[in-house]
């Protein structure tokens, strides 16, 4: 049956359905009925009631992340349909996240994400220090699909919105420590406190600490431990009663060691052995790593009138990364790559907010003066040599964008949004060989001059894309909006910084942007006592990106390309019920359907590129996700006890667009309960939260070099294991 047939069928049956209850529910209130009217998003840039907004968005609140025990973002991956939000492979603070099945899992200067990530409406440009741990958040936002109207380059698989708390007005301090498995030690504080009736003070400081899962065999080192120390500060000031000023500085501070992996096929010397553990490695490279990530923000808001509302956002962010990754998981050096990158931005957003009778949304500019560079050193002990990689990219960008709701009647309603980007981009790229398999002269080896010069060039390329959105929503009763819509998402060109000209000499020209267009249905609201948001989306992925590394004569071929295209369409469901009073249930389903429509693969051999769609798959795109969870709320001991148990279901899926039955995941579930309870005065809080508690092992990445010259290194990376966790918090 055709695509297109199939997704009309599919969105005519979910919405047919639950809009003839919604409709037959309109004849008045239902005993006990729940609102979603008091959740509040700011998708749109402005606050606005959750089922009012035309776009599919999963809200994951304070309440929720503390009843299941949720302790960082990739926790968002269990209870968010069709999303992948994971550590990167061989890091322990690299992010990568993929949304309906549109991302990007390399982590190198220059590359960028697929999703956008915003901490309290700062843009975070690099993954790196970007897996963050939850303290003193007040709610995160995942807006699924294109967002390119209002959050532009980089947000064609969607955006994560991190929002943490305001201060209070009133002093407050709140003080928590958890104990767990592998010697788990984390504490936190965070407090603010009014120095004037119109100026609060405030900050929070967190420390996480935790043996390793594993342990380096070679070095006796921990490995997949966790050394994190993290702070945030802020000051909030209303200078007069239209204006208001905050004032943010974070910083995170990742000390844990690197993760080498572990190896899932022996090698040809005993020391390639595949370990009994999936956590434990043999490597020699060494185990000193070290991720910083720091940023300031200055919002200003200004009552211009009744109707306007202007709003500035000055941000500046840096990060710097020193760490080694031995991919052979030997001893020896066959496959060893130390590295360092180092990245730093400053961004200005400026909105114009209006809100007229019938009329309402944000007009804005945004640029951006980024700057990232780094090095690494591929080190082949069998072949005698190291390929020194270094460069830098620099990136300037500016947009315009406009984002409008126009109340048709009282219960139709117009959403028009577009988008100008303008980005400008500088790429410089080095690669050469040199003899001995020790680090090159780029990462502070022994000064000697190059054996063979692969790669060395500058260029320079714009890249331009405007991006509507347009969406026509109805409320079909108070409590219940239907709406259609169509986005696009831009995500901009580049150069390869891995790019060897010998191999393919084109790599000198860049890569262009790809873009997502991407049409929806959705349904949202209330019904008695159900809270739920569908969807169903149809998505065109077109010039797609695609990062790859495959061994070749004298080293790796590494190629980033326009591939091609691909179409895929699914559909979400996701919830609560109110079964009880004291009961309910929570729920996320999720379906996706991916073929690759074109390929591109640059052929060594032939110097020509071959159509291979029908070999390849969408990467870190399982076709069902699932999470269902129950909460139940009663009186014990005075207090409020809440216990919840969960499970999380993800189907199949492959870890690169290749795929490989050694390193691709079958499908798996995680079973989690936490238990928590408050004490009548709310001041004192006991958690106690299980995960894993089946002891699923599961990959979250891998590599693939397979071939003598790299003692054929097929590497697995591992999400955690079992763990029970005890907390206390104590609120003053």
């Amino acid at each position: 049956m055709n695509r297109y047939v199939k997704t009309a069928l599919l969105a005519g049956a979910a919405w047919s359905a639950l809009s003839t209850f919604a409709m037959a529910q309109d004849a008045g209130p239902q005993e006990g009925a729940s609102s979603v009217d008091d959740v509040i998003v700011t998708a749109r840039r402005r606050d606005e009631l959750l089922k009012d907004v035309p776009i599919a968005v999963s809200v994951i609140g304070e309440e929720r992340l503390e009843q299941t025990g949720a302790s960082d973002i990739t926790a968002l991956q269990q209870q968010t349909p069709n999303a992948t939000v994971q550590v990167a492979r061989g890091s322990n603070s690299t992010l990568i996240s993929f949304i309906r099945g549109v991302g990007q899992q390399d982590p190198l200067w220059g590359f960028e994400p697929g999703v956008g990530l915003y901490v309290d409406d700062v843009y975070v440009a690099r993954p790196q220090g970007a897996v963050l741990d939850i303290y003193d958040v007040q709610r995160i936002e995942v807006l699924r699909g294109p967002q390119g109207s209002l959050y532009g380059r980089n947000t064609v698989g969607g955006a994560v919105k991190y929002v943490t708390n305001r201060l209070s007005s009133d002093p407050e301090l709140t003080l928590r420590g958890a104990y767990g498995s592998y010697n788990q030690i984390d504490l936190m504080a965070s407090g603010s406190v009014p120095l004037a009736d119109n100026f609060r003070v405030g900050g929070a400081i967190a420390s996480y600490q935790r043996d390793g899962y594993g342990t380096n065999i070679n070095t006796g080192a921990e490995h997949y431990n966790k050394d994190v120390l993290a702070g945030r500060l802020s000051a909030e000031w209303e200078p007069r009663d239209d204006m208001s000023i905050r004032l943010a500085y974070d910083r995170v501070q990742d000390d844990s060691n690197p993760r080498h992996g572990h190896r899932e096929v022996a090698g040809a010397t005993p020391a390639g052995a595949v370990l009994p553990s999936v956590y434990d490695t043999n490597a020699g490279i060494g185990d000193d790593n070290s991720v910083m990530n720091q940023g300031a923000s200055a919002t200003v808001q200004l009552d211009l009138n009744d109707n306007w509302t202007f709003k500035s956002i000055t941000a500046w962010r840096e990060g710097d990364t020193d760490t080694v990754i031995d991919f052979d998981n030997t001893p020896t050096p066959t496959l060893d790559i130390p590295a360092y990158y180092a990245d730093d931005q400053l961004t200005q957003e400026f909105q114009f907010l209006f809100d007229y009778d019938r009329m309402q949304g944000v007009l804005g500019f945004f640029y951006l003066d980024g700057h990232a560079e780094g090095a690494f050193d591929t080190i082949l002990g069998g072949a005698g040599i190291v390929i020194g990689t270094g460069g830098a990219v620099d990136t300037e960008s500016w947009a315009g964008f406009a984002d409008i709701n126009l109340d048709l009647t009282d219960r139709l309603h117009l959403g028009l949004g577009a988008r100008y980007t303008l980005d400008n981009k500088r790429g410089t790229v080095f690669r050469a060989n040199y003899l001995g398999a020790t680090n090159s002269p780029l990462l502070g080896g022994t000064a000697r001059p190059p054996l063979l010069v692969r790669t060395n060039y500058t260029n320079e390329k714009d890249f331009s894309q405007f991006t509507p959105r347009v969406a026509l929503s109805y409320d079909l009763s108070d409590d219940v909006t239907t709406y259609v819509s169509f986005s696009q998402g831009f995500k901009s060109g580049g150069f390869d910084m891995r790019g060897d000209a010998i191999f393919t000499p084109d790599t000198v020209n860049g890569y262009d942007p790809e873009t997502v267009d991407s049409w929806e249905i959705g349904l949202k609201g209330a019904l008695d006592r159900l809270t739920f948001a569908a969807s169903v989306f149809h998505n065109e992925y077109q010039d797609q990106q695609v990062t790859t590394q495959v061994p070749a004569i004298g080293g790796i071929a590494s190629f980033v390309d326009n591939v091609g295209s691909s179409t895929f369409y699914g559909a979400e469901l996701e919830g609560q019920l109110r079964i009880l009073d004291n009961l309910s249930a929570s729920f996320a389903i999720g379906y996706l359907n991916s073929d690759f429509d074109e390929f591109l693969r640059y052929n060594l051999a032939t110097a020509a590129y071959e159509d291979i769609s029908d070999l390849v798959v969408l990467q870190n795109a399982p076709e069902w996700t699932g999470y269902l969870g129950f909460t139940w709320i009663g009186d014990v001991a005075g207090g409020d006890l809440a216990v919840t148990p969960s499970v999380s279901y993800r189907g199949d899926y492959s870890q690169f667009e290749f795929p490989n039955p050694v390193l691709d995941q079958q499908a798996y579930t995680l079973v989690d309960l936490s238990i928590v309870w408050t004490d009548p005065t709310d001041r004192f809080t006991l958690g106690l939260y299980g995960k894993n508690l089946t002891d699923e092992e599961y990959r979250v990445g891998g590599y693939n070099f397979a071939g003598a010259l790299f003692n054929n290194s097929l590497i697995g990376y591992y999400g955690p294991p079992q763990t029970v966790t005890a907390s206390l918090k104590v609120t003053f």
